[in-house]
């Protein structure tokens, strides 16, 4: 792999219920998704910039696809404050399983939550 690549290229959120998990998303980060069905998956699109060449990821429903609260850890960037998004969550559908915890100086601050899918998720500030 070239060194100055990112590590990270693609990455799918498993969920049982589109709809449900892409309202959750959507509003605890003020965006919208686009839905589409590829390879048999309902898939809810986290925005991205098709012309830039910059990939994200998505909200995946299948047969493959199962919600988990163990295993790899996704952190979503919470910029300017994850504070903001962390006052969504719980009125969202979700539960705040870590508040914001302090990392240290250069990294910034961390919190966990889970979501309306029963998925453990990660999200990450400067401030």
């Amino acid at each position: 792999m070239d060194a100055s690549a990112n590590t990270i290229n693609w990455f799918e959120v498993s969920v049982s219920d589109i709809e449900r998990a892409k309202k959750f998303y959507e509003t605890i980060f003020s965006i919208k998704m686009e839905e589409m069905e590829m390879g048999g998956m309902k898939m809810a699109m986290f925005p991205y910039e098709p012309m830039g060449g910059k990939l994200s990821g998505a909200l995946a429903q299948s047969d493959m696809h199962k919600p988990s609260t163990e295993g790899i850890k996704v952190y979503f960037n919470g910029d300017p404050d994850l504070d903001v998004v962390l006052a969504k969550v719980e009125a969202a559908g979700g539960k705040v399983t870590m508040p914001k915890g302090k990392i240290s100086d250069e990294i910034g601050y961390m919190a966990f939550f889970t979501d309306t899918e029963g998925n453990a998720v990660a999200l990450h500030s400067r401030n």
